[in-house]
Parts: C-alpha cells; structure tokens; sequence
C-alpha cells in the first residue's frame, strides 16, 4: 500500500516524512490525479439541479488528498531536494496542469457552475460563500472556460511548458549556486571578517574536506564576506559569482528560459483576452492593473531617488576618504556601508549578535504571538520530519485547544534553496463540523552554530525570522470555512501585511526586552544599543528603496509591456535605468536567477513588497498610538486580517481592522523620506 495514497494515520494526521519513499510519489500522483478526476465526475453527473452546496462547496473539497501530497512534494523539492525528486517533478508537474487544466476546460462543470453564478443574488449566500463563488467563477473563466476547442487545445500546451520552464529555471538557479566556492588558504585574506564567521568557513571547508577556509554564495556564508573582507578583490571576485548565477555559457544559463517563460506568459494573457500577462495577473490584485502599479513604483520613485542619490554621494566619499576608492562599486556597497553605520551610529552587527541567539529570537516571537494573540507554543517530539534541524512545535490555545502544527527549519544546506518563505503541509477548513488545523512551516538560511558558538543572528536575519513568522500566523490563526480561502489564499499584495507588520516589533525596546539577551551572560541588550537600532533603522534607506522598486519595475517591464526581448542583459539595463546607482557590471545580470519572477509566484507582483509596506506601515502605527502589545488592536488584526484569509475583499477587511483607508505617508515617515 501506498502511504501517500490514503489520509495520514499519525498525530494530528502529521506527514509520515521517515515513512514515505521518494519512489512513492509518483505513483501517488497518478492514483490521487485519478481519485480526483472522479470527485468531479461524480459533481458533474449529479442530475439533479445545481446548488452551491452539491457543486462549488464539493468542488472546493474535491482531492484533497492530492493537494496535501502536491504540497509536501514541492515542498520537499524546495527544502530537501535531490537528483531523484527534481526527476519527479519535471515527471509530475506537467501530470498536475493537465489535471488542472482538465477541471477548468471542463464544459460540463463550467456549466453548472455558471448556472449558480447567473443567479447569485437569488441565493442568500454568506460573505464567505459569495466570496468563493466569484473566486470558482472567475477562477474557470481565467483559465480558459470561455475559449473554443482550438484555444483550448493551446492553452494546455502552454501551461505544460510553463510549469517545466519554470522548475527548470529554479534547478538552474540551484546548482549554479552550488557550483560555487571561494577556498581561502591564507587568513590574512580574510583581515576584517568577524571570528564566528572565519569559524563557520572552517566548518564548511571540513565538511568538504578542505583545509582553511570556505566560502558559498549561500547568503549566510556570503554576506559576511562581502560585509567585513578588506580584501576588495576577492569581494569582487565572490561578488561577481553571485551576481553571474545561470548567466554564463554552460547549461545552466536561464537566458532563453526567461524569454520563453515571458513569451509564453503573453500568448496565453493574449489567448485569454487580455493585452498582457500583467493585466491578467493585477486583475485579481489589489493593485488592479499595471499603470496603476507603475504608477505607485514611480511615485515612491520620485520620493526616494533624491534621498538615494544623496546617501550614494555620501557613501562614495566616504570610501574615498577612507581607503581612495575612486568609484563605488557593487562589491563595494555591503562593507562601506557597514563602515559607515559602524562610523555613524558605532553599531555594527558583531556587537548585536552575541544578543540574538536563534532559539531565544523564536521564543521572543513566541511570546509576541502569545501576548497578542493568545496562543502558546510548546516543542513537541513525537512529530515526524524530513531532517534532523526541523523543529516542531504545537501550538495551542489558553484552553489548551491545537490551533496548528508548526515547523521551522533554519540553516542551509546543499539540498535546500536560499532565501526564507513560509508554507503549509495541511489547510485549515472545517468539514462536517470539524475545524481542521493547519500544519505551518518555515524555512530559513540562517547563520549555524559552530563548535563553540550558538547560531547568533544577524539583525537581518532577527527580521527574517520575525517576517516568516508573520506569513506563519496567517496561516496558524486561519478560522475558514473553505481550504481555498484559508490562510495565506489572499490577493498577492495583501499577503506580505502580515509579514512585514511583525518586523516593526524588533524594532521596539519593549519587544526586544523579551528576548534580546547576550547568549553568555543572560544581560538584556543595553539601552543604547535599542536606541541606536531604531536611529539606524532608515540608515540608507533611500538607496535601500530604490533597489526594491528596481526589481519591482523589472518584474513590470518584463509583464506589463508588450516588447520583443532579443538580449537579456540590455533589456534589464533598460528596466534599471531610472533607479542606477553602482556602475553596471558587464559580466552579472539579476534577471537569471530572480526566482521571485520566474519560478516563484511573484510574476507582475514584486511591487507587492513595497505596496505592503505601505499596509503594515499604517497599520503598525495603530499599535503605537493605542500601545504595541495593545489586547484591544490586536484582537482586531486578528479576527479581521489573520483569521479571515480571503474571504473578503483584503481593502474591506483592512478597512475593518483601521477603520480607514491605508495612508502612503506612514511609510514615508518611517523611511525617513519625509519630515
């Protein structure tokens, strides 16, 4: 019997990760793609007349099975990945969008669902049930409903090569990644950079076998480096690596994936009827449509580029004066302005880090989630895992009652792809009269712990954490009634509030006394120290801004226009011309390894970042005026933003929450951008 096949026999219905072989996945996916196929054959050969109940609502809980096992898989595929499971995936992917595109060309099921929608304000819906009628709808008619035959026949073949391009892509992305090291034999290269990262490097030169140093362009390994080395040519020289994954002449170039990737996105937007892929996407966004977002990225733009501007002048002068750098360039920008915040606010993170040892930097945000939201976390032992460093934790209510499951894995490894994201082994949803709990992870690239010391953070890397667990408790506090509304399944530029609203916490004295205490001796981070955090806060921030709304405008260039690209490189020079700071390096493009755009789902919705941060900037000055662990505010995020998923129109619920509008000028204040 396959384990995958049927619903987990475990605590809380756990993943059996010890328990599942690779060679089992495929096989579940035939058989569960199959068991699906037949839920919906059983909605559309129901003869009697099409309710919401016997149609959208079974449609909604229609393969779950499936969606666990997907979401284990390419989970997995992310953070524990092979040889073997990449296999499967390029194997399965095109399996699932056939699936997909099965149920949404289905005429039949198109039919009944159209019947129920034509006559909506007949039928006395809850919000929620409204909510998830127009999402099915809209769902099947942006898939392709309404196409002839002949289209629809087209827009399968396009699906299918997107979902490989983009596997592809992230492979590419992966090993390019792990294809590189920089080994050191000789420590006076390594003049400047901190003891525990020279002690991490020498972990990771044994660990492959090396004598002296090693360094990766995992970002923990990579950051130090680039932050502290005196030694410019090898900052330079590790520099241009990052900066030329999957853009060199070998078979990991992304170049013709991207254009693929981006032709094919327009054909099938154009198929749909819509001018591009952009205007396809920004539909369902807040946003609304691409002028709108370009619009916003230009007008922040316009606020940020004088502040940048200035804060570059002074960054080169200052490396100037200190070493006769005659032109700042890009491996240049992390180590001048880690000197000039040292200079300027005598901060730096080799003093911070001792005060953010990794397990009390969770329990702070631990104790923030219990203080503000009721909920308590306790590590439990008996849960399975896919590797020794995941944690897991139960998550529990005052009465004792399992609010989630949580995961959290944190430091790099060879199988795992950079960055952090948050995700989920198991939906909330309540079905026949049983609240089912969500199973929440995250995922991190932090610095480890050596031989003689914890895994201290940097600050970066506290506000990493706290950003994850704020997609975290999104999808912990979830209260829905339908798995595709719960948690996270919001509009894409509503999904970061919950993320970046909790980084403003490690920010607050009061916040950081609960968790900020030096890893020897147990003393709370000194006050001036707090202090001189909150004043560095929006040190830089101009240029900061400017390099988020680049990528925000490269993702729209790539999306929202309708412009043949022959050359990569020259087409990205373009998108960054109006937010170029550094020099343009001939050898590095950006392009070939932003998985954000083109393997993740952020295509036309990079601007979300910022767009958030206009949310979570408003929002967070509520807390301030009412008190930052105020019971009463955050009651009110909780039941009308965390709780809520997409159940509502994200302005509505955040309306809810504030009682108004989010107004652009918080963020402005707090990045310093304006008095």
């Amino acid at each position: 019997m396959n384990i995958l096949t049927h619903p987990f026999n475990t605590k809380y219905q756990s993943a059996p990760f010890s328990k599942i072989n690779n060679s089992d996945f495929k096989d579940a996916f035939v058989q569960l793609i199959t068991e699906a196929k037949e839920e919906i054959n059983t909605i559309i050969a129901n003869n009697n007349q099409p309710t919401f109940e016997n149609t959208i609502e079974s449609l909604d809980f229609a393969g779950s099975q499936l969606e666990r096992v997907s979401s284990l898989f390419f989970n997995l595929n992310a953070a524990e990945t092979s040889e073997e499971i990449q296999k499967i995936a390029q194997e399965v992917s095109p399996l699932l969008t056939e699936f997909s595109n099965d149920i949404t060309l289905n005429e039949d099921l198109f039919k009944k669902i159209k019947i129920i929608y034509d006559s909506k304000s007949s039928l006395n819906l809850s919000v929620e049930q409204q909510t998830l009628l127009d999402k099915k709808y809209k769902g099947f008619v942006r898939n392709g409903a309404l196409l002839n035959e002949e289209q629809k026949k087209t827009l399968r073949e396009i699906d299918t090569q997107l979902a490989k391009l983009k596997l592809t892509f992230g492979e590419n992305v992966l090993a390019e990644t792990n294809n590189y090291q920089l080994h050191i034999t000789n420590e006076s290269d390594l003049k400047g950079l901190p003891e525990g990262a020279k002690e991490a490097a020498v972990a990771l030169a044994k660990s492959k076998s090396l004598e002296g140093w090693a360094f990766t362009l995992d970002f923990p390994s990579y950051l130090p480096f680039v932050t502290y080395v005196e030694n410019r040519a090898l900052r330079k020289e590790i520099s241009l690596a990052a900066g030329k994954k999957a853009f060199q002449d070998n078979h990991y170039n992304n170049e013709n994936n991207i254009k693929d990737i981006v032709r094919l996105r327009h054909e099938r937007a154009n198929l749909l009827g819509y001018a591009t892929h952009a205007h396809f996407v920004l539909e369902e966004r807040m946003a609304q449509n691409p002028e709108k977002v370009t619009s916003f990225l230009n007008d922040l733009l316009e606020k940020a580029k004088p502040a940048a501007t200035k804060e570059f002048a002074e960054l080169s002068l200052f490396a100037k004066e200190l070493d006769g750098i005659e032109q700042l360039e890009k491996w240049d920008g992390a180590y001048y302005s880690e000197k000039l915040k040292q200079k300027l606010f005598n901060l730096d993170d080799e003093k911070l880090k001792p005060y953010f040892k990794l397990e009390n930097v969770l329990q702070g945000a631990f104790t923030i989630a219990e203080k503000l939201y009721g909920i308590t976390f306790k590590e439990v032992f008996d849960i399975d895992k896919y590797h020794p460093d995941v944690q897991t934790f139960e998550v529990l209510d005052f009465e004792n009652n399992l609010v989630a499951l949580f995961y959290t894995d944190f430091f790099p490894r060879k199988e795992k792809r950079n960055g952090a994201w948050m995700t989920s082994f198991k939906s909330q949803y309540i079905k026949d009269k049983i609240n089912e709990r969500p199973h929440i992870s995250n995922v991190c690239n932090f610095t480890p712990p050596t031989p003689s010391k914890p895994s201290l953070l940097t600050f970066n890397e506290v506000t990493t954490l706290f950003h994850e667990f704020g997609h975290g408790l999104h999808g912990m506090l979830a209260n829905t009634k339908y798995p595709s509304l719960s948690g996270t399944s919001v509009y894409w530029d509503f999904v970061e509030l919950p993320s970046q609203i909790m980084e403003n916490w490690c920010y607050e004295p009061e916040a950081l006394a609960l968790f900020a205490k030096h890893y020897e001796t147990g003393e709370i981070i000194p006050q001036e120290y707090v202090e001189k955090i909150k004043e560095s806060a929006s040190f830089l921030e101009g240029m900061a801004t400017m390099r988020q709304l680049s990528f925000g405008l490269l993702d729209m260039a790539y999306h929202g226009k309708v412009e043949a690209i022959n050359h990569i490189k020259n087409f990205e020079e373009k998108a960054f011309e109006s937010t170029k700071l550094y020099p343009d390096v001939a050898e590095n493009c950006m392009s070939t390894s932003f998985s954000h755009i083109f393997q993740g789902g952020y295509s036309s919705g990079y601007y979300s970042y910022k767009w958030a941060e206009v949310l979570d900037a408003d929002a967070f000055a509520y807390f301030q005026e009412k008190g930052i662990f105020d019971k009463n505010v955050a009651t009110k995020f909780k039941e009308n933003v965390l709780s809520k998923g997409g159940t509502e129109h994200p302005m509505t619920l955040y309306k809810k929450f504030r009682g108004q509008e989010p107004k652009p000028e918080a963020l402005l204040k707090r990045a310093g951008l304006i008095e």
